[in-house]
């Protein structure tokens, strides 16, 4: 359980974001596409926001995507300008080759396919393979927007479709479904820390075995 001062902040940044509407749609989009991801944050609000107001699910749903490619953009920019050494400090060596190999396989299905999937199916390390491996931009643009795109229109057309069962629901539970939406988004940035120091392990291990060959 969270304390009661990161769970009021917390509280305080959600209800900030829902009165910001699709603009807080795409700011949350960018930190949840980014390699500290917000598992299912950019999800839960687009579907509170499209019960609330059913007449506008299009727009939420175009917002949401806008936040998502936006985000994996620069994850995806950050990577292309590092290249391999970027994918492999984010990730293991292993990890990494594997999510290269089925990159390589299956090319523009391998960022569409993740952007279209719910969580917990990670996409951010699809991105910076993309990046990393020198990967069309128009191409993972074309994918990634296509992926968010189908996803977010149908998030969005369920809460509009479920708006008033949904609406209770989150009135009712609203701080247990807040915990849980944390609980998430802590468990997916404890993730990528476990794999940075994984990576820094692996690399001590590297460079010790180089140095006692030159000895």
């Amino acid at each position: 359980m969270l304390p009661p001062v990161q769970f009021l902040f917390a509280v305080a940044v959600w209800r900030t974001l829902h009165r910001l509407g699709g603009f807080g749609q795409i700011l949350l989009g960018v930190a949840d596409n980014s390699v500290v991801p917000l598992t299912g944050s950019t999800d839960v609000l687009t579907i509170w926001l499209a019960a609330r107001r059913p007449d506008l699910w299009p727009y939420y749903a175009f917002m949401a995507t806008v936040g998502a490619v936006a985000g994996g953009f620069i994850t995806y920019s950050l990577a292309r300008k590092g290249g391999k050494e970027t994918l492999e400090h984010k990730l293991s060596k292993k990890s990494a080759a594997k999510v290269c190999s089925r990159f390589e396989r299956w090319g523009f299905g391998a960022v569409a396919i993740p952007a279209l999937l719910p969580p917990p199916f990670p996409i951010v390390p699809f991105l910076l393979a993309a990046g990393a491996l020198q990967y069309s931009r128009k191409r993972f643009l074309g994918a990634l927007t296509l992926g968010r795109a189908a996803r977010y229109t149908i998030i969005a057309g369920l809460g509009a479709l479920y708006g008033n069962s949904i609406t209770a629901f989150f009135s009712q539970y609203y701080k247990a479904a807040l915990g849980i939406l944390i609980g998430l988004s802590l468990a997916g940035a404890a993730g990528a820390g476990w794999q940075y120091l994984r990576h820094k392990k692996e690399q001590g291990r590297i460079l010790v075995a180089k140095r006692r060959k030159s000895a």
